[in-house]
Parts: C-alpha cells; sequence; structure tokens
C-alpha cells in the first residue's frame, strides 16, 4: 500500500459479485443470504420475502449450490475468485505500463470476500481518497451496478472522510470490449471450428424490472448486435438469450436451455455458446452453460455443443479494461513526480 500523504495516487476498485469460501452448505449458506436478502436483488417486500428466504429457502438451497460449486471448484478456489482477483492484478501492471504508478488497484466482492468495505477502509487507511469504481458488469442493471454502488454508499454512510468516488455505470458498446470478445470467438473457431448457430447467453433478470427503467435488457442486445456485426453473422446464425432463472415471476427472454432445446429439435446440429455479460468464468457459466445447457442440446438431437469462454485474463480484454480505467482517472494524479 502506499504511504499516507496529501499527494497519495487514485485508487481501482476492480468489483464483482463474489462466492462462497467453500464448496459446502455452511460456506454457502451466508453468501446467498446475504446475495438474497439484497433488496436490489430480489424486489419483494421484506415482511414477504425474508420469512421466505430464512424459512425455507436456506433451509434447502445451500446444499444444492454448494453441489453445483463442487463441480467447477479449483485447487486456487472459486473460478469466479481466482479471475477477478488476477484481472486485479493485470490491470495494475497495465496502468502501471501505461504510466500510471501513482495508482492502486485492488479487487472487491459484492457478496463475500474481500468486502467493498474492507477493500475502501484499507484506501483510507493508506491515504487514498480518490476511488474509481470499475465493475465486472459491462451492462448496466439494478440487481448488480446499482447494488455495488449501495454498497459503496453503506460504507460512506459511515466513514468519517468520505473519498471521491467515480462509477462506471456500463461499457456494453465499448469498442474495445466488443473487440475483445469477438477476438475470443475468432480464436475459438480456429482451433474447434465453426459451429452453425452463436448463442449468447446474459444473464437474466425479472422482466419486471424492464417495465420499472432498467436499462439491462436493452444493453444486452446491443452488446449482442455489436459483436455479431463485428464477427460479420448475418441474422439467423446467431441468437441472444438470458438464464439462471430464479423463482416463478417472467424474466427476460427468450430463456437459454430451452431455446437450446429447440433448436436442436428444429434440427440445428452444432452450437457454439458464449456468455458476453460475464467478464470471467463462474458458476452460471461453467456449471449452468457448459454442463447442464450442453447435456440439453444433446438430449434434444444436437450432436456438437462448443463453449466459448469468458475473457477472463485474455490480453485484448485487459487491454480494453486498462483503457477504461485510463479514460476514467483523468484528472486524478495518477503519474509519479
Amino acid at each position: 500500500m502506499p504511504s499516507s500523504s496529501p499527494s497519495a495516487g487514485a485508487a481501482v476498485l476492480w468489483c464483482n459479485l463474489g462466492s462462497p469460501a467453500a464448496p459446502t452448505a455452511a460456506a454457502v449458506r451466508p453468501y446467498l443470504a446475504q446475495f438474497l436478502g439484497d433488496p436490489r436483488v430480489v424486489e419483494i417486500p421484506r415482511a414477504a420475502w425474508l420469512p421466505i428466504l430464512h424459512g425455507i429457502i436456506l433451509r434447502v438451497r445451500p446444499a444444492k449450490s454448494a453441489a453445483k460449486y463442487a463441480t467447477v471448484w479449483t485447487p486456487q478456489g472459486s473460478p469466479l475468485a481466482v479471475h477477478t482477483e488476477a484481472q486485479s492484478r493485470l490491470l495494475g501492471e497495465g496502468l502501471a505500463r501505461a504510466g500510471h504508478g501513482q495508482v492502486q488497484v485492488l479487487h472487491a466482492m459484492r457478496y463475500g470476500e474481500p468486502s467493498v468495505e474492507t477493500r475502501l477502509q484499507q484506501l483510507a487507511d493508506a491515504g487514498i481518497h480518490r476511488v474509481l469504481v470499475l465493475q465486472a458488469y459491462p451492462q448496466y442493471s439494478g440487481t448488480t451496478t446499482a447494488s455495488m454502488v449501495d454498497a459503496v454508499n453503506a460504507w460512506c454512510g459511515q466513514a468519517r472522510r468520505v473519498p471521491e468516488l467515480r462509477f462506471v455505470a456500463d461499457y456494453h458498446d465499448d469498442p474495445a470490449y466488443i473487440d475483445a470478445l469477438a477476438r475470443s470467438v475468432e480464436r475459438h473457431w480456429q482451433a474447434h471450428g465453426r459451429g452453425a448457430m452463436l448463442v449468447m447467453s446474459f444473464h437474466g433478470i425479472p422482466a419486471r424490472n424492464i417495465k420499472l427503467g432498467d436499462p439491462y435488457e436493452q444493453q444486452c442486445l446491443r452488446t449482442a448486435e455489436l459483436l455479431a456485426a463485428r464477427l460479420g453473422l448475418p441474422a439467423d446464425a446467431w441468437r441472444a438469450t438470458f438464464q439462471s432463472r430464479f423463482g416463478a415471476a417472467e424474466w427476460l427472454q427468450p430463456y437459454t436451455e430451452p431455446t437450446l432445446r429447440e433448436l436442436a429439435k428444429q434440427g440445428l446440429k452444432s452450437v457454439d455458446v458464449m456468455c458476453p455479460g460475464f467478464p470471467a468464468d463462474c458458476l452460471e457459466t461453467l456449471e449452468e452453460i457448459a454442463m447442464e445447457a450442453r447435456e440439453a442440446f444433446l438430449e434434444s438431437g444436437g450432436e456438437a455443443f462448443h463453449y466459448i469462454p469468458c475473457l477472463n485474463e485474455d490480453a485484448d480484454w485487459m487491454a480494453a479494461l486498462t483503457q477504461l480505467a485510463e479514460r476514467h482517472l483523468q484528472g486524478w494524479p495518477t503519474r509519479a513526480g
């Protein structure tokens, strides 16, 4: 950490959703309690929702979720946690190479550890009072982006000295981000061949959220359109879908797994599937898509399912992220001397 001083530079807080500490029911339970207890995530009146959450869901779901986490856990830990930490380190190195030696880069999680509150306090203790909050959510949603802002503001509400803050709302149409996605697809095609259809699966949210003004669906579709255009795909060669539905309410459609089943039943034999809204591979991409969705497609008559990994520590992506951070750091003392 830089020493505390009036001339201390700035920091970038690279934020992601979070992960349980271990693939066990005991570790998943508090993580789910924090996640599903967030009013931004589940917009049901607290008096109605919390008894359901604590009386039913947290008694059953942790064991089931833990079993899923166990299928993707690595010796280093949760894939999301491993990739997010690595991205933070590489972002710091990229900024340093670009001359921004006075910028401290830390990663933080909305749920679980290292928490947003812990990281902000570390920066305050080090005398850094300019913080760029950069999130691993290319498309804006109240359920994710705004929730992270809530966490930052909650810490500020008890801080004696509130830092100067900047938030990046989204980068769904950032040319370098789109180009990094396109290059990852092109490399996959060069190595494994090209499927008959490219399915871009985004995390879903309740349809009601869109009616209330959330721009998420529009931004996801714009990302998909820009990526398809960059790849030169005709309209009948790609689909944008939404995954990870939770509860009985209507979520954004078309749903990913039913779409894949229907495509297979219609005679589609090969498909490539990617998750452009996830900068790091995680449970939702590795288990839900690369395992469950694959099985659904093959069971329904498909013959070849290829999952295209998330950007993770891809060099093009890290360069794009570095450029994004540089733009939003302008005007702050980021250079030594």
